[in-house]
Order: structure tokens, then C-alpha cells, then sequence
């Protein structure tokens, strides 16, 4: 297993829209769009564009199953010649994630800050033994795809982010609040661990154990959101 820190602020330069990422508290990610790159994103969360700059709106297949998990249920496609910004309302740190050709990166509800328009978008509801966690409600997992080409995701983490590069059949447990992104390749489930507290007493442990091979981003702040309630 191979775990390493992303450092706070990093430009993903193998990416093809220029961008630079600033701020010490609330990051802000701002792009410089030009020709035919585009990126899209939830649209509240947008900052500031230039006038240049052209929004759409595209609402994703299942959308209302997002709309009943008070979730955003538009997303917003950007392009233009000009600046647009993009910040999510909560401290912690703002990175780039490559996904190459062929690959997919799955990512937790709240985390996705935007991506390069070539991106496929889908998501899904983890549902199961987390209902014990999430009083029956569950939670979203938003995936995407790098179909002949590869792409751009950038996410806002938390807290700060530790990447864990996990081998074949390699485990890896972390509290469940607490992961940001996943390759999805690397499986996930939830295990109850029992603490014994003294000979008559014990209380669980609910954790998220991941199994590689692949990528985890692990977040030093544990977040619940309200789709979790």
C-alpha cells in the first residue's frame, strides 16, 4: 500500500484547460476557457465568469431520485472565451484527479467542485447495511468516466487530502465520512467492528473498507451531509 499527501493547491499540469487554484481557506478554482474546451459543474457553486463565457443547463437521467436525496439536480456546462470560477462554501482543499482513457473515478455526494467537458456523468445511491448509519436515507456517489479520451476531474476535499494507492486484494478501512473519491475499480463495503470496552460492555464500529486495486482520497475532516440524515 502506498499512501501520499496531495499537496495543498496543486495545478494538474497534464490537464488541457489552463487553471490555476488560489486561497488559503476557501480555495477557488478558476479556468481560462478558450475554443472548444469546456467544463461543467453544480451550478450554485459558481463564483464569477467573464460576460464571454456561455452557460447551459442539463439535468442528468434520474434526476428526481437526486431532487428527493436533497440533491443538486442541474448541472451547468460552461464555454467561451473568458474566466469562470467555481468555490465550494466550506474550508478544506481543491485538487485536480487525472482519469485516464478507458477509466472512471467514483466520487462522494458534496465533493465534485468540476470537470472537463469529455467526462461522462452518472451517479448512483449506496443504500444496505449504510442505512444503519444514515437513519435509512443512504447516500450518493457521483461516477465519472473517460470514455476514448482522458480527462480532468477536480474535487474539493475537507480538511486536507491523503491519497492511499492501494494492490490486488489490498484493505484498507477508514471512517465513513471520511473518503472523498475512489477509482472504480476499487470495492467498497460497510463492516461493523466490535470495541470491547471491559468484560461486560462492547460497542460497534461502523467503517467504509476499501479493496484495491486502485486509488482512495481520504479527507482529514469527517463530513455528514443532509442527503446522509
Amino acid at each position: 500500500m502506498e499512501m501520499r499527501h496531495v499537496p495543498t493547491h496543486t495545478d494538474d499540469h497534464a490537464a488541457t484547460i489552463p487553471h490555476r487554484i488560489s486561497g488559503e481557506l476557501v480555495p477557488v478554482l478558476e479556468f481560462e476557457l478558450g475554443g472548444a474546451r469546456s467544463v461543467y459543474f453544480e451550478h450554485y457553486i459558481l463564483l464569477y465568469k467573464s460576460p464571454s463565457v456561455r452557460l447551459a443547463a442539463a439535468m442528468p437521467r434520474g434526476a428526481l431520485k437526486r431532487l428527493l436525496g436533497k440533491m443538486p439536480v442541474f448541472l451547468t456546462r460552461a464555454e467561451g472565451e473568458g474566466l469562470l470560477a467555481v468555490s465550494r462554501d466550506g474550508p478544506g482543499q481543491v485538487f485536480g484527479v487525472p482519469i485516464p482513457a478507458g477509466g472512471a473515478l467514483e466520487v462522494r455526494e458534496h465533493q465534485f467542485l468540476a470537470a472537463s467537458g469529455d467526462l461522462g456523468y452518472g451517479f448512483s445511491r449506496v443504500r444496505g447495511v449504510a442505512n444503519l448509519l444514515w437513519g435509512g436515507s443512504g447516500f450518493f456517489v457521483d461516477r465519472f468516466t473517460a470514455s476514448r479520451e482522458p480527462g480532468t476531474l477536480w474535487l474539493h476535499a475537507y480538511g486536507n487530502l491523503v491519497e492511499v494507492e492501494l494492490g490486488p486484494g489490498e484493505a484498507f478501512d477508514v471512517e465513513p465520512g471520511a473518503w472523498c473519491y475512489k477509482d472504480a475499480a476499487v470495492r467498497m463495503q460497510m463492516v461493523p467492528i466490535n470495541v470491547a470496552a471491559g468484560l461486560l460492555s462492547s460497542h460497534h464500529l461502523l467503517l467504509n473498507r476499501f479493496t484495491g486495486p486502485g486509488r482512495v482520497g481520504i479527507q482529514s475532516m469527517s463530513v455528514y451531509l443532509p442527503s446522509e440524515e
